[in-house]
């Protein structure tokens, strides 16, 4: 009896094998097969230009945009640093800030003028921040330090003197040497 149930062993583990290959055909086609989630790329018609879907919000010329939000930040609690690091393409300045408490999100240095340029060689910035409307402690000081960074190009470059950047509680300035 041993001897007949040691030569089924390889029999039945060729039927079972042949059972699961059997199914993944089925697994093959089917949606539970991460490879089927997307299929290939097509091209799709747009909408030409001038012509303007009104029940698509914010479609234009076949492009959708996101609609113009106003940014609702503040001005930071203290600027503790301000560099201007050169690239081939201009410069980035770079703030470091203290914010009044924990959780600032959406970190921007906003221009003060609308159009970026200098005024009499100052481009000046505000370092804002956006709180969380719950309320948060106000925490160590480690846990309230952002940094922010901006590019600005050669020709704004070119036309500054001075970057200001502008806090709540302080102004910082770096000058050309």
């Amino acid at each position: 009896m041993h001897n007949s149930l040691s030569a089924a062993k390889p029999v039945l583990a060729l039927a079972l094998a042949a059972l699961v290959l059997t199914g993944c055909g089925a697994v093959r086609e089917s949606r539970l097969n991460p490879f089927n989630w997307f299929g290939n790329s097509r091209e799709v018609a747009t909408v030409a230009p001038g012509e303007v879907n009104p029940l698509i919000p914010g479609n234009q010329g076949g492009v959708l945009q996101r609609p113009e939000q106003v940014y609702a930040g503040v001005p930071i609690e203290e600027i503790l640093e301000l560099q201007i690091d050169r690239t081939r393409s201009g410069a980035i300045i770079v703030a470091r800030g203290l914010a009044a408490r924990q959780g600032p999100y959406e970190v921007r240095l906003t221009p003060l003028d609308e159009d970026e340029k200098p005024q009499d060689g100052v481009l000046s910035y505000s370092f804002d921040v956006i709180y969380s409307e719950s309320v948060t402690t106000v925490g160590p000081e480690q846990t309230r330090r952002v940094t922010v960074a901006r590019s600005i190009g050669n020709q704004t470059l070119a036309e500054t003197r001075v970057v200001r950047v502008v806090g709540a509680r302080n102004v910082r300035e770096v000058r050309r040497r």
